[in-house]
């Protein structure tokens, strides 16, 4: 379990306060999908949907660049 979730709708780490996924989460989650980085960015994905519609003040690509950008 972590404390760097996702606080809603203002899209900030619960457990740094940095915009989520913060550096932390980001590399819990490359822990938790290593070996299936598509079954990642799937799942990265369905968080873009969902905080482009909290978020709908912020550009796509800059939404795209913060949930998908870093999964390689």
């Amino acid at each position: 379990m972590t404390t760097h979730g996702p606080v809603l709708p203002v899209w900030t780490c619960g457990g740094c306060d940095a915009p989520w996924p913060c550096r932390a989460r980001r590399i819990e989650l490359r822990a938790e999908f290593e070996g299936a980085p598509v079954s990642l960015a799937f799942y990265m994905g369905s968080y873009l949907v969902w905080a482009a519609e909290d978020l709908t003040w912020v550009p796509a690509w800059l939404l795209h660049r913060r949930f998908l950008g870093w999964v390689r």
